[in-house]
């Protein structure tokens, strides 16, 4: 994977991988904090832990047909749901870059609470959350007709996996194809487990981006089951 400098500092897409005839793209979104105005830095840690995320999940694409790009956030914190305003400028210039290609967003707490945010977007082919921040009440109408997939360490203390649970069921009242795994010892950082934590979104990303749902698909799975699968 080569890097591929974003256009500007202004622009909310970090783009590190185009090739010449996209026909997809996997997206990235970091964690913040609920309140800050501070601006947001590629070094920070939390920007820091997608990126072998995004190596995970490049792995199950062909590269010379997939975009590869982290979303740049303007302010470290939720705020007024600036993150999701910025994910919605970086899908615009993901447009107006590689044209109208089924994306997947890839969201890692506050991020995987904008990433299923930015749902309705008619861009975006599929949502994976891991370690979503999900407070009671977050909406989940503009999951309708979409495809998602929620991933929680069962010993998180920072994000709720109980709340996850609740959000998926709720996502699938309004007709999304949702599910939720539960990574056995996993924690909010997603270090503990680490290869497993990356090898699920190797898989689920694969499935994600299919056309069509594979029966047998770990993701296929967890649309369909009535409990949280474990991992």
């Amino acid at each position: 994977m080569q890097d591929h400098e974003g256009k500007s500092a202004t622009s909310a897409l970090w783009l590190r991988h185009l090739p010449q005839r996209p026909r997809a793209a996997i997206i990235t979104l970091h964690g913040g904090r609920a309140d800050s105005y501070r601006t947001s830095q590629p070094w920070h840690l939390a920007a820091l832990r997608m990126r072998p995320v995004l190596r995970a999940a490049a792995t199950a694409v062909p590269l010379d047909e997939t975009v590869l790009a982290h979303v740049r956030y303007r302010h470290r914190g939720w705020n007024q749901d600036d993150p999701l305003k910025d994910t919605y400028r970086a899908l615009s210039e993901l447009q107006q870059t590689a044209g109208p290609v089924p994306t997947i967003l890839i969201g890692h707490s506050m991020g995987g609470r904008a990433a299923l945010r930015a749902a309705d977007h008619p861009q975006v082919h599929g949502v994976l959350a891991l370690a979503p921040w999900l407070p009671p009440g977050e909406p989940a109408s503009q999951l309708s007709g979409k495809r998602a997939v929620v991933v929680h360490g069962d010993r998180d203390r920072l994000t709720s996996p109980h709340n996850s649970a609740v959000h998926i069921e709720r996502a699938r009242a309004v007709g999304a194809r949702a599910g939720i795994i539960l990574i056995h010892n996993g924690d909010h950082a997603m270090l503990r487990r680490s290869i497993l934590w990356h090898r699920t979104v190797t898989t689920l990303v694969a499935d994600l981006l299919h056309p069509d749902e594979r029966p047998l698909g770990l993701t296929r799975i967890s649309w369909t089951a009535d409990a949280p699968l474990v991992l």
